[in-house]
């Protein structure tokens, strides 16, 4: 799949991070391999290489740059013709204030078995993204710098070398 460049951040030899493209919730990005391959163990030493650091800077960015008080890293998917993938979602405290604030996921509170750790979890966060700031034609309002001014500050941020 071909990204247009206005949602590209950074690039790598081996990676590419983009904002996610059907994504309204600012710094939602995706880091994808230039290698067409769908298993980490077909990557090249060097992406392998340039893997850890490019996750822990695009977490390290989204928490210190746009005020993320969490960050969901996930691989998902399997679809043929895209190659390995991860998702890197940042959960802003207004969006998880706009899960709590909305009865329809109060029913997935039926489906625990006891009483979790947190009052939530990342499965039922990243189902609240992807529902409400990927599929719904008109999402949610978001606090905080819009979509294209987020892909602006973590280019800047993010760029390689490091500053």
């Amino acid at each position: 799949m071909e990204i247009p460049q206005h949602f590209h951040v950074v690039e790598t030899a081996g990676w590419l991070v983009n904002h996610r493209m059907n994504s309204a919730l600012p710094g939602y990005l995706m880091i994808s391999s230039k290698t067409d391959t769908n298993d980490l163990s077909d990557l090249p030493e060097d992406a392998l290489a340039e893997f850890g650091p490019l996750l822990a800077r695009a977490q390290s960015t989204l928490k210190r740059q746009l005020n993320a008080q969490r960050v969901y890293i996930g691989r998902y998917g399997h679809m043929p013709g895209y190659p390995i993938h991860f998702h890197v979602i940042p959960i802003y405290d207004w969006v998880e204030e706009l899960f709590w604030n909305d009865a329809r996921y109060r029913l997935l509170e039926n489906f625990a078995g006891g009483p979790g750790e947190t009052a939530t979890d990342g499965a039922e966060l990243t189902l609240f993204v992807w529902r409400e700031f990927c599929e719904r034609a008109v999402p949610p309002p978001i606090r905080g710098p819009s979509v294209s001014e987020a892909i602006e500050l973590l280019r800047e941020v993010m760029r390689f070398p490091p500053l």
